[in-house]
C-alpha cells in the first residue's frame, strides 16, 4: 500500500509509521505539511498519489481552545473538510481520528458508536465537525475515535503524555493531585498503530472506537503506573473542580470498541497490560 502519514512526528503518527514499515509510506511533517494550507496539501498529495492517507494532525491543547477557537475550527475541522475534499477529488482512501471527548460523560457505561454525541468545549466540538465532513464528503473512509494516549514519542503539541509527566514529577518531588472523577481508558498509541494497519487492509469503510480493554480514573492510571515502578510518590486523588480548568471534560468518556469486533478485528490489551508493555520498551521496568 502507499500510504501518507500527516503528523507523522506526533506520538500516534510515529507508532504508524514503525508499525507501516512494510508498506510505501510517505511520513508529513508539519509545518513543511500544514493542513491548514489547502493548496500546498493539494500539491504534495497529487505528487505522491497515496491509496491511503492518514491524518493525525490536530489542535488539542483542550484549555488553549477554549482561548482560541479559531485555531481549534482552523486545524480540527476546516482542515479536515479541506482534506476530505482532497479525498474525494484525488480518489484516496482518508483514515481520520478524533477523540472521546465527542460526548458529554452522563451515560456511565462505555459508549459505542451508534451513541449520540454531545460535545462539551470548544476541542470537542471542533473535532465533532471534522468527523461530520468526513462522513459527508467522504465515500471511502476510517474515522477513529480514541482514548488517552501514551506512546514513546509523546505528544508533539503537549511535549509529553501523561505517564511520562507522572513520572517526571515524581522524580521533582513533588506531591501529584490527580482527578479522581473522570473516567477513561489509557491506550497504546504502538497497539493503536497496529490495530489501525489490520482495519485500512479490510473495506469495512466507517466509523470505530478504538481503545485499549477496560477503564480507570486518572488517579487509578496514576496508582497502577507507580505500582509497576514500584516507586511510592505522595499521590493525591481530587476532583475535576480542584483545578478549575477553562474546558469542560466529560466525567465518564470510556469507548467500547463495538463495531472493531464485529468485524473481527484483534481486540486490544487491557490498559494495564498496556501500560507495562509501555514501561518494559522504555526500559524503565524488567520484561
Amino acid at each position: 500500500m502507499r500510504i501518507a502519514v500527516i503528523g507523522a512526528d506526533g506520538q500516534l503518527g510515529s507508532d504508524l509509521v514503525k508499525t507501516l514499515a512494510r508498506d510505501e509510506v510517505s511520513p508529513l511533517y508539519y509545518p513543511e505539511f500544514d493542513v491548514t494550507r489547502p493548496e500546498r496539501m493539494r500539491s504534495v498529495l497529487q505528487d505522491l498519489q497515496p491509496s491511503s492517507v492518514i491524518n493525525t494532525a490536530a489542535f488539542h491543547r483542550v484549555d488553549e481552545c477554549e482561548d482560541d477557537p479559531e485555531t481549534s475550527f482552523r486545524v480540527n475541522t476546516i482542515a479536515v473538510r479541506d482534506l476530505a475534499r482532497l479525498a474525494r477529488e484525488l480518489g484516496f482512501i482518508l483514515v481520520h481520528f478524533s477523540t472521546d471527548y465527542v460526548f458529554d460523560g452522563r451515560k456511565k457505561t462505555p459508549y459505542t458508536e451508534s451513541d449520540p454525541p454531545n460535545p462539551l468545549n470548544v476541542y470537542a466540538v471542533s473535532k465533532l465537525a471534522g468527523e461530520f465532513f468526513v462522513r459527508a464528503l467522504v465515500e471511502k473512509y476510517f474515522l477513529v475515535r480514541t482514548c488517552g494516549l501514551f506512546g514513546e514519542a509523546g505528544s508533539r503539541e503537549k511535549g509529553y503524555n501523561f505517564v511520562d509527566r507522572m513520572i517526571a514529577l515524581a522524580d521533582e518531588g513533588k506531591p501529584l493531585r490527580v482527578v479522581d472523577d473522570q473516567w477513561v481508558s489509557p491506550t497504546s498509541t504502538a497497539e493503536l498503530a497496529e490495530r489501525t494497519s489490520d482495519l485500512i487492509r479490510t473495506d469495512h469503510y466507517g466509523l470505530y472506537h478504538l481503545t485499549s480493554e477496560g477503564q480507570c480514573t486518572w488517579f487509578q492510571f496514576a496508582q497502577e503506573l507507580f505500582a509497576l515502578l514500584g516507586r511510592k510518590p505522595r499521590l493525591e486523588p481530587v476532583d475535576s473542580r480542584t483545578f478549575a480548568a477553562k474546558a469542560r471534560r466529560p466525567l465518564y468518556s470510556v469507548l467500547e470498541n463495538k463495531r472493531a469486533k464485529e468485524v473481527g478485528l484483534r481486540d486490544f490489551s487491557s490498559w494495564n497490560d498496556a501500560l507495562r508493555a509501555y514501561l518494559e520498551k522504555k526500559g524503565l521496568i524488567p520484561r
